[in-house]
């Protein structure tokens, strides 16, 4: 008869996975410096098209400041859901290797993409109020601006997870793609 051999214990059927790590936000905004000048293009491009329509806006009564700003609102929020929701990352996400996704860890589908969008500009309308009840323009206004967006970007800190307050309300994260096991040095938040 054949010895026994000793059991040797079978490993767990689901090993619990790690929780996906959230970039620090000195990369977020790294990756964020990026992406406005990788937009500086798209925009470029977006108003050589309005240029191109403003002789029929002109006859149409529409060439008004409004109607470029909504426009260009519009050509990021095509730019960014379509990006977010085909693979969860824009080009500065790719290189940056950070990803959004949903607590499913799947891209957004569009619809929850654009509420995202719509979302992270909700820092502006009270930075502009404040700027425009004080009686603020040019260099002053735009410090107001800043200082909204700044306070928006430290409500991260407040997140247990460090995420943005759009992504907590759009039901998204931002993750970081790069192995932890790295061995170049980790960037400080």
């Amino acid at each position: 008869m054949p010895a026994a051999s000793p059991a040797t214990p079978a490993p767990p059927a689901s090993m619990p996975s790690r929780a996906p790590r959230t970039p620090t936000l000195r990369r977020r905004l790294t990756c964020m410096l990026y992406e406005g000048v990788l937009l500086f293009g798209v925009l470029m491009a977006a108003s050589a098209v309005y240029l191109l329509a403003r002789p029929v806006l002109q006859r149409l009564g529409l060439d008004q400041p409004y109607v470029d700003q909504a426009w260009m609102f519009v050509v990021l929020a095509c730019y960014f859901t379509w990006f977010w929701q085909r693979n969860g990352q824009t080009l500065a996400m790719q290189t940056w290797r950070i990803r959004l996704e949903t607590a499913a860890g799947e891209p957004p589908h569009w619809t929850r993409a654009l509420l995202r969008y719509v979302l992270a500009w909700l820092w502006l309308p009270p930075a502009a109020a404040v700027g425009h009840a004080l009686g603020l323009t040019r260099g002053p206004f735009v410090g107001v601006l800043v200082a909204g967006l700044l306070v928006w970007i430290a409500l991260a800190w407040l997140d247990p997870r460090r995420q943005f307050l759009h992504d907590r309300l759009a039901g998204t994260r931002l993750i970081d793609l790069r192995d932890p096991r790295d061995p170049r040095p980790a960037s400080k938040s």
